[in-house]
């Protein structure tokens, strides 16, 4: 039990660190990159930031799952994920708590290390979600500042 929670803690203090990182990076270059003086997107670069946005968000997540499923098969003792495809599979399926079931952990220990995933998976798909509603959010203010009064 405790080899699990040492796990789980390790991959999502890893996981956090790589979406803190992937994230603060991408805020500072939109800021040097798209953003005008008052940090809001100009009015010619908007489609280009919430796209650019969604694209590292997704990359962020990738690496994350993979992450997860190199743990599975490295710590994981068993069948059900014996190639990194199907490690892969497991962790998509997962993080994002969509959890089909026609793969589980048969260690009853190791099983709550799914749970854990999955936990990580949602605070990490919320994070993201505030960044893309937050650069969604700076580029509207900015189409709706550039547009003449009625």
């Amino acid at each position: 039990m405790l080899a699990l929670v040492m796990t789980g803690i390790f991959l999502v203090a890893a996981t956090v660190t790589i979406h803190a990182v992937g994230s603060t990076s991408l805020i500072q270059y939109l800021a040097r990159r798209f953003a005008d003086a008052d940090g809001y997107i100009k009015k010619g670069n908007v489609l280009h930031a919430v796209t650019l946005t969604a694209h590292v968000l997704i990359l962020l997540h990738v690496l994350e799952v993979v992450l997860w499923a190199l743990a599975y098969l490295l710590v994981v003792p068993g069948d059900p994920l014996d190639t990194f495809e199907k490690a892969v599979y497991f962790s998509v399926v997962t993080f994002t708590t969509v959890g089909y079931g026609d793969i589980t952990l048969t260690e009853h220990d190791w099983r709550l290390l799914s749970g854990i995933e999955a936990l990580d998976g949602i605070f990490l798909v919320g994070w993201s979600t505030a960044l893309l509603f937050m650069v969604v959010q700076r580029s509207w203010t900015t189409i709706g500042r550039s547009r003449p009064n009625a």
